[in-house]
């Protein structure tokens, strides 16, 4: 006979009476329930277990294993080139096995002042970083990022070999997450020979459409070549039972019929070879990375994922010998044998120009004229009937600055609208009648500009800042080169420390943000008031941004001392007011620090718990004071964070000037006393209507929290 068994959490029966969580019926044989009992048994096992990261601690200088591991070219890529029908993972645990054991100051955790230059001429012949050397403070923080790979040389994702680079930034995109997958569904239908995307999220959405239309464009185009087909690999997160046996699933052609995240279906795409695989390692090892890699030519990184929300996102296309860096790093997380193999593998782009500046109309435009885009450009694409994606889905440009004219003339007035009204309908993703802009009229020299055009460069020094997920329910994974980029720079800072995140509450940066206060650095920070807060007070994360910012000016004695932590909430372009993310009308997820207005940090990591300790991440450090000024500069004109949204040094929360009221549902710094309760009920919230297969984790984290 049939065992039933009628499974249910009956939060409905505490005293609070917040929620009630059932699962369902069940129908099983007492086989089948001896089964059960042996996989949930599994499954607490993964709970319970909390092992410790080989990168609990760091030493301060890096051995000459390193060293040589760095100078000697060896590389993954390269490898999989003359034996295709090899694994990545296969040529990882050949070349670049971890030691065993750690060395005495690591054992102890030790860490030590500044360094020589000595360290910083040895973290120079680490790198290839082209024509111009890097900075003293670039150095400083690769030397500390090297210092992380020691005992497991993957740390950073990528091979040693390849992490210090040098690039070019030919377009910044600071916009809705519409127009950033704008951008990668105009690099797509250009593709030649692969493409490669990886993201955390992909839902269906009106966002997915633009880039499945674009993958079924790719075949049309590839068809009408008549060459080869095209090769598309495409990564994300969507956490699975199954991944508690094997992390990485191959989930195409089913992803086609899957109603969260209708992928194209093969017949759809006759001339891609396409392959999709989901990757999370339970519990919390999520993987956050959001890049894209076209013909190994152009790679994209970027804050966004492939859903539609109410986010002001930011995306870097990056040209040049980076290229092959961040390449190496997809593949290697793909860690599985690639069927077909990437047709570039054997083509690295440091062998050629950067694609955008070999151009020559790219090459005629001056620097005074980064901003602009030809009137009658705009003129000929403007037209008054777009539908709500901004410029029609059909529409593929055949170049970037046929991409910003098409943008920016979005933003033009239509009709007897303002300024202002034009910037509050490009804003809203969606038809928004109850989102209206109160911002006074800007400047033209304040006027939005989401897609900036960079004037051409020569290649700079950069690298390869990224950390690997880390599953387990301790914050013991800390000294990552992610980790150790952020902390040095912020150690290291000498006049002025940039952060925009969502959320910054991870514990580890706390105190050396202080410090970098203290010793007279000015350290502005723009945050998202409200961003995923429920999430945030769950058990371990840290609290929410206005607990944070309270805390941060509490810990500061003298006026001048809290003078130099400038902390906003980000306010939109078209207010004047931040306005709670739980509103879903303006939000900002974008991940950057800059440092001393030369040093930059930019990619997917937020600096909250979860990034800084669990989920991988990609970011990119880089050396180029005229581009840390283009984003300062493209962060002022898209924004009125810095005009409206400063919070208060008394409590860390913004008030009305007029009315000294909070922002309407703003918690607080007192979120009460059962805050990890209103934790529980947001994350259900966040995961109801998804897919069953995506609970899990969050039931595991319940269970284990409480």
């Amino acid at each position: 006979m049939p065992l039933r068994m009628y499974l249910s959490f009956p939060f409905s029966s505490f005293p609070w009476g917040l929620f009630q969580l059932q699962i369902g019926l069940v129908s099983l044989s007492v086989a089948g329930f001896a089964a059960l009992l042996s996989f949930c048994s599994l499954v607490f096992a993964l709970l319970l277990a909390r092992p410790t990261s080989v990168h609990w601690s760091c030493d301060d200088m890096f051995s000459e294993w390193t060293y040589e591991l760095c100078r000697d070219g060896s590389n993954v890529t390269s490898e999989l080139a003359d034996d295709p029908e090899t694994t990545p993972r296969d040529v990882v645990h050949r070349l670049f096995k971890p030691r065993n054991g750690l060395c005495g100051r690591c054992q102890r955790g030790e860490r030590h002042g500044g360094i020589g230059q000595l360290d910083l001429q040895q973290a120079y012949l680490c790198g290839k970083w082209g024509a111009k050397r890097p900075s003293d403070l670039f150095l400083q923080i690769y030397h500390d990022v090297l210092c992380t790979l020691d005992r497991n040389p993957m740390a950073g994702c990528a091979s040693p070999a390849l992490l210090g680079s040098s690039g070019v930034v030919p377009l910044t995109i600071i916009a809705p997450t519409r127009d950033v997958c704008r951008h990668m569904a105009n690099c797509i239908v250009r593709a030649e020979q692969e493409v490669f995307l990886a993201t955390n999220f992909w839902v269906s959405s009106r966002c997915s459409t633009i880039i499945t239309d674009a993958l079924k464009e790719l075949s049309v185009r590839a068809g009408r070549r008549g060459t080869a087909k095209v090769v598309v690999k495409i990564m994300y997160d969507r956490a699975h039972l199954k991944q508690i046996i094997n992390s990485r699933q191959l989930v195409y052609p089913q992803a086609a019929t899957d109603v969260h995240v209708q992928l194209p279906p093969p017949e759809h795409i006759p001339n891609l070879e396409l392959e999709a695989m989901n990757y999370h390692q339970p519990i919390l090892g999520t993987f956050h990375s959001k890049f894209m890699v076209v013909d190994r030519r152009v790679a994209l990184l970027q804050s966004s994922n492939i859903q539609d929300n109410d986010n002001l996102e930011m995306m870097v296309r990056l040209e040049g010998p980076i290229v092959d860096s961040i390449y190496d790093m997809a593949i290697i997380q793909w860690n599985a044998k690639l069927r077909p193999m990437l047709p570039m593998v054997n083509s690295p782009a440091a062998l050629g120009q950067p694609p955008t500046f070999a151009n020559p109309a790219a090459q005629k435009s001056p620097e005074k004229e980064m901003y602009t885009v030809p009137q009658e450009s705009i003129r000929s694409m403007e037209t008054e009937k777009r539908n709500e994606l901004g410029c029609d889905r059909e529409e593929y440009q055949p170049d970037i600055e046929s991409e910003t004219a098409c943008i920016q003339a979005c933003l033009r007035p239509r009709n007897s609208e303002n300024k202002v009204e034009s910037v509050t309908r490009y804003l809203n993703v969606i038809k928004r009648p109850d989102v209206t802009g109160d911002a006074p009229e800007s400047s033209d020299q304040d006027e939005m500009t989401p897609y900036i055009l960079h004037a051409p460069h020569n290649p700079f020094p950069m690298a390869l800042v990224c950390r690997e997920p880390w599953p387990a329910l301790n914050h013991s994974s800390l000294y990552t080169p992610q980790n150790m980029a952020f902390l040095s720079a912020i150690r290291n800072a000498q006049k002025s420390i940039f952060i925009q995140t969502p959320n910054l509450n991870a514990e580890c940066l706390l105190e050396p943000i202080l410090n970098a206060v203290r010793r007279g650095v000015v350290v502005t920070c723009y945050l998202t008031l409200g961003y995923n807060d429920p999430g945030q007070l769950l058990p371990f994360q840290n609290g929410i941004n206005e607990m944070i910012s309270n805390r941060l000016h509490n810990s500061l004695k003298s006026e001048k001392e809290k003078s130099r932590l400038q902390i906003y909430n980000y306010v939109a372009k078209d207010q004047t007011r931040p306005i709670h993310n739980k509103f879903k009308k303006r939000s900002c997820h974008i991940k950057l620090m800059i440092i001393d207005q030369h040093v930059a940090i930019q990619g997917n990591a937020n600096l909250d718990t979860q990034s800084i300790f669990h989920s991988q991440e990609t970011n990119v450090l880089l050396d180029s004071a005229e581009v840390c000024q283009t984003w300062l500069d493209g962060i002022r004109r898209n924004q009125n964070t810095a005009i409206y949204g400063a919070v208060s040094p008394q409590d860390g929360c913004w008030h009305d000037p007029v009315t000294g009221d909070m922002a309407e549902d703003a918690i607080g710094v007192n979120p009460g006393r059962f805050s990890w309760i209103k934790g529980f009920v947001g994350a259900i919230k966040r995961v109801r209507g998804r897919s069953f297969a995506d609970a899990p984790w969050l039931f595991g984290f319940i269970l284990i929290s409480i």
